[in-house]
């Protein structure tokens, strides 16, 4: 979970402790959440002509899922837009970044929309477009305080929303017929740009190339050489077959009911056509009220759709959430490389970026009260998912670095250009769409230009042999190792008791002292290594405490090494440092957060105390 910035202890990797069984409940929660949108919308757009359409966004989700588990292979430190695009090119990668960003900014908002819609109450339905902000208001509230395990909501609601969805398909099964379908009214031009206007399934698998840089490697690969093809396979293939299947199957379910046969809705009779035109937005719940009550009854046909309303209420909310957590530690990536304003880098006490989150927030708000419609939101959707995956899919495609089989290249090339067909189709068709694309990478990138003026990045050619002079890796090779007897280990906290306390037993026991500064990052986003080194000394915390201690140290006689650390799990991170380090006493301060902290953040005594090797002695002094 930590970037070892400084000190000894420079060559640690991140833990890679996701294993496959999560990263896929992960990637379900991104990706699996577009069935329950994705097949209203093809409805709006085709009515009961659209099983083509769904059938069509189905390969095409296969075809791209196919294509990560690929980039997955190659790329096992991180294979997202950002980092496979920058192999390329920095200024590609910024692109494909913004791309994401107007992704997950649609993300959140629709994802928020959606959920609930599933409620399926008049009156929130009435005032959806406010209570989804308030919603997502509510969302940043809480993100302020960058709550522990964001992503672990949506871990826990992977298997009921599978259940709920494999029930669904039992209960629609026996009734599924072709007896409605209607021909396609439109000629092929026509056709092509209903498909693309309801490619929303895409959305979400760029979660599982983020997740390759802490996942568990496979068992015939090391830390310096890692693969997670396996792993990440693993991961990928069950959520592409339920995504792929399970929207193919429901989407046939909701035009095997009667369009003639009456329905009664929340404002009087209606049609079937009609009722599925006016629940567009909550589709699935209203398969399962229509098909529970043919198979068991009114009262087990509203019951069953409750339970599917809630449970995708959840899961979509937690899509949303999990869009904006993303946003904030895309943006905080991008100031890290120097492509954003060091503004952004900022962190609140809590160790959330106090910028990133409110563009976060603002941006869905922004984008939900200018639209204030489903569909027009659904309209701005595709653009940038499907711009971000294809140049993704093209740099991998085009990146002659990379070890890849033709068979590999020649996939990835025909996904490239079939969804770069994609991406042209949407923007001559979709106006809208278009205009807030090119906001986002107009301020996006005007922001970049501004950000290289102030920081006066210039580019030098020189040759191979002077590049490799002024490596950072030579320098590190020429760092002092020191041999010594017993090793103390403090946590600073701030200047406080327990850093004389450390002194005063390193100086009676001979024993070096390793000073430890964990800068805490609520910010989640696995797309692989943050490039640069942050140093502890522009820290304005971190030198305070640390230079101060290196002055009492050599008063003293002490070897005191430094090490700065950056982490969201500031007693992972410490735990880890501990053992590598191999140190004999670890020493820490009592605990002064707040009890809401507590309780979202949890404690970092009480965490470090449960998990701390027997071997080493832990003292908690205060």
């Amino acid at each position: 979970m930590a970037e070892l910035i400084s000190g000894p202890g420079a060559g640690l990797h991140r833990p890679r402790n996701l294993d496959w069984k999560r990263a896929a409940a992960l990637l379900y929660g991104d990706w699996g959440t577009s069935k329950a949108y994705v097949i209203g919308l093809a409805f709006l757009a085709a009515g009961y002509a659209s099983l083509p359409i769904i059938l069509a966004v189905c390969v095409l989700t296969g075809l791209v899922g196919i294509n990560y588990a690929v980039i997955c292979r190659y790329f096992p430190d991180g294979g997202g837009v950002y980092s496979a695009a920058r192999s390329q090119g920095r200024l590609l990668a910024v692109v494909g970044a913004l791309l994401l960003i107007a992704d997950l900014t649609v993300t959140a908002a629709l994802s928020g929309w959606s959920g609930l819609s599933y409620f399926n109450i008049p009156i929130l339905k009435e005032h959806i477009v406010w209570a989804t902000v308030g919603m997502l208001l509510a969302m940043g509230v809480i993100n302020w305080y960058g709550p522990k395990h964001s992503g672990s909501f949506a871990v826990t609601l992977a298997l009921p929303t599978v259940i709920v969805v494999l029930v669904l398909i039992a209960i629609t099964a026996p009734h599924l017929t072709t007896h409605y379908l209607e021909r396609p009214h439109e000629n092929p031009a026509q056709l092509w740009v209903q498909f693309v206007g309801v490619i929303l399934a895409l959305s979400g698998v760029e979660a599982i190339a983020n997740l390759t840089g802490v996942m568990k490697l496979d068992p015939d690969s090391t830390t310096h050489h890692p693969k997670v093809a396996r792993e990440s396979a693993k991961a990928i293939w069950p959520v592409a077959v339920e995504v792929v299947v399970g929207t193919a199957l429901l989407g046939w379910a909701m035009l095997s009911l009667n369009p003639n046969a009456t329905v009664m809705l929340s404002d009087g009779a209606h049609s079937m056509r009609e009722a599925l035109h006016l629940r567009s937005e909550d589709t699935l719940r209203f398969i399962g009220e229509q098909f529970g009550t043919q198979s068991f009854g009114a009262l087990f046909g509203q019951a069953f759709g409750w339970i599917v309303g809630i449970v995708f209420f959840f899961l979509l909310v937690s899509a949303a959430n999990t869009a904006i957590v993303a946003m904030i530690g895309l943006l905080y990536m991008m100031a890290r490389d120097h492509e954003m304003p060091p503004v952004f880098t900022q962190l609140n006490r809590h160790g959330v970026p106090r910028l990133p989150i409110l563009i976060a927030i603002g941006l869905p708000v922004i984008v939900i009260v200018a639209t204030a419609n489903f569909t027009a939101l659904a309209g701005l959707y595709a653009i940038g998912v499907v711009g971000a995956i294809t140049v993704n899919v093209g740099s991998c495609s085009f990146n002659r670095t990379l070890p890849m089989k033709l068979h590999d290249r020649v996939l990835l090339g025909i996904t490239f250009v079939i969804l770069f067909l994609v991406e042209i189709t949407l923007a001559h068709t979709k106006p809208d769409a278009l205009f807030f694309v090119c906001c986002v990478l107009g301020v996006g990138l005007a922001l970049r230009a501004y950000t290289l003026k102030r920081s006066g990045i210039t580019t030098l050619i020189v040759t191979r042999q002077v590049a490799e002079m002024v490596s950072p890796t030579l320098a590190a090779s020429m760092q002092p190792r020191l041999e010594e007897g017993q090793r103390i280990m403090v946590a600073a906290r701030g200047i406080t008791p327990v850093l004389s306390y450390a002194l005063d037993e390193a100086q009676l026991r001979k024993a070096s002292l390793y000073v430890v500064f964990v800068k805490e990052i609520a910010v989640y986003y696995g797309a692989g290594p943050i490039r640069g080194r942050a140093r502890w000394q522009d820290d304005s915390e971190a030198n305070a405490i640390l230079s101060l201690m290196l002055k009492l140290g050599c008063e003293r006689d002490i070897p005191v090494m430094p090490v700065y650390a950056m982490s969201d799990d500031p007693a992972a991170t410490i735990l880890d440092l501990a053992a590598t380090l191999g140190v004999d006493f670890l020493m820490i301060g009592t605990s002064h957060r707040l009890t809401l902290t507590n309780l979202l953040r949890g404690n970092v005594v009480t965490n470090i105390a449960a998990q701390l090797p027997d071997t080493i002695r832990l003292i908690i002094y205060g």
